[in-house]
């Protein structure tokens, strides 16, 4: 059985292709380069995405964070997968608890998935 790129249960996903020879040594520009893009044109598409560095497991980056989600990005050779997902994180669910919010965040990811495809598929 093969292994794919890793991302969230339940999230919006889009997958690329980072296009790199191995033997040229570009694989840290281009993956750098990737993810500041995806960065700058997600804060464009949904400006209440905030810059956040951290991991979901293993596998998958956060990049960025709002009140309702995570967007990141998880690679497998040279195959990416661009993702948002709604967040599970202890102060996402602590905040939930006092005023539910996880309606809210399907809600919103619901809304933000046709914009979410057409910047992020191809």
């Amino acid at each position: 059985m093969g292994r794919s790129v890793s991302y969230p249960a339940g999230a919006v996903v889009a997958f690329q292709v980072l296009d790199i020879d191995d033997d040229d040594g570009d694989w840290d520009f281009e993956f750098e380069w990737l993810r500041e893009d995806l960065v700058e044109r997600a804060r464009a598409a949904f400006p209440s995405l905030e810059p956040q560095q951290g991991w979901r497991g293993r596998e998958d980056r956060i990049l960025l964070r709002n009140a309702y989600a995570d967007f990141g990005m998880s690679v497998y050779g040279s195959l990416v997968a661009v993702w948002m997902a709604e967040r599970e994180d202890g102060p996402y669910w602590e905040n939930d608890w006092r005023h539910p919010r996880a309606g809210r965040a399907r809600r919103w990811l619901s809304q933000i998935t046709p914009r979410f495809d057409a910047l992020f598929g191809q």
